[in-house]
């Protein structure tokens, strides 16, 4: 398999830095990086998008996730794993990654659930973390992106060197 053409946001840095800006907005504000990553490892299983499946799944591993929530995650419904909060944020990155699935996108009932668990300012981090590796999987899905060649490149190398891996 070979890319069709780097990632965009590498060939446009103002992009990257921008992309890079908005996945460091998601810290510090109520929501665990743990669940942060278990809904990128989500919705890239929605996207297929075998880049960032393989980067989240590395550093979910790395946090010291376990192997029964890693290989569960995709029926997260159905697995006891998960907790009411975990599942009520798996939701809502379900539906809103899943617009065109249905005529209310994103309905009250699951909004209504994750609005129990989380204050707002989770719930806007929730929000802008699901739009952010939607368009990181768009980006990779669209140009064929090949998992685990993206750290080979030398502006990966760069921005990583720059302690601005990316967070998305």
């Amino acid at each position: 398999m070979q890319a069709r053409i780097k990632n965009p946001a590498m060939i446009l840095p103002d992009a990257m830095q921008a992309l890079q800006a908005l996945g460091k907005s998601l810290q510090n504000h109520g929501v665990s990086s743990s669940l942060l990553e278990l809904i990128f490892l989500r919705v890239s299983e929605i996207n297929g998008c075998a880049v960032c499946l393989d980067m989240h799944t590395r550093a979910l591993k790395r946090a010291g996730e376990s192997d029964e929530r890693l290989s569960t995650v995709a029926a997260w419904r159905d697995a006891p794993f998960f907790s009411d909060a975990e599942r009520a944020a798996l939701a809502l990155a379900e539906a809103a990654t899943r617009l065109s699935d249905r005529a209310d996108a994103v309905p009250d009932e699951i909004w209504d659930e994750a609005a129990r668990h989380y204050d707002e300012s989770q719930l806007a981090t929730l929000v802008l973390a699901i739009a952010t590796i939607n368009v990181w999987n768009r980006l990779n899905v669209t140009t064929r992106q090949v998992a685990g060649e993206w750290m080979k490149s030398p502006e990966a190398r760069k921005w990583v060197e720059q302690g601005e891996a990316v967070a998305h």
